[in-house]
């Protein structure tokens, strides 16, 4: 089954979702940045204080890829490409 949404119609709708949950990070003196959206999946980078953080990952499950479900569709999985930007940093 092919999925309902184009990219360019997820996008906004997944950068609105990050903006109304982003306070949660950032009280903590983390952030999300939303990389790209293809079909139900969501590509985010982690900043500041939640690079690194033990909590990360369950952050990103319990709280921005549950509220992405909740608000726009409930097959839609987040992926952290933090880990994959730190290692291209420490190649160059």
């Amino acid at each position: 089954m092919r999925f309902p949404f184009t990219d360019e119609e997820l996008f906004p709708a997944v950068e609105r979702v990050l903006s109304a949950v982003r306070h949660t990070l950032q009280k903590d003196g983390g952030d999300v940045e939303l990389m790209r959206v293809s079909g139900r999946e969501v590509f985010v980078r982690l900043k500041g204080a939640c690079v690194g953080c033990d909590s990360s990952p369950r952050t990103l499950k319990k709280v921005v890829e549950q509220t992405i479900r909740a608000r726009i569709h409930p097959e839609m999985i987040v992926i952290d490409e933090t880990a994959s930007d730190n290692a291209d940093n420490l190649r160059d």
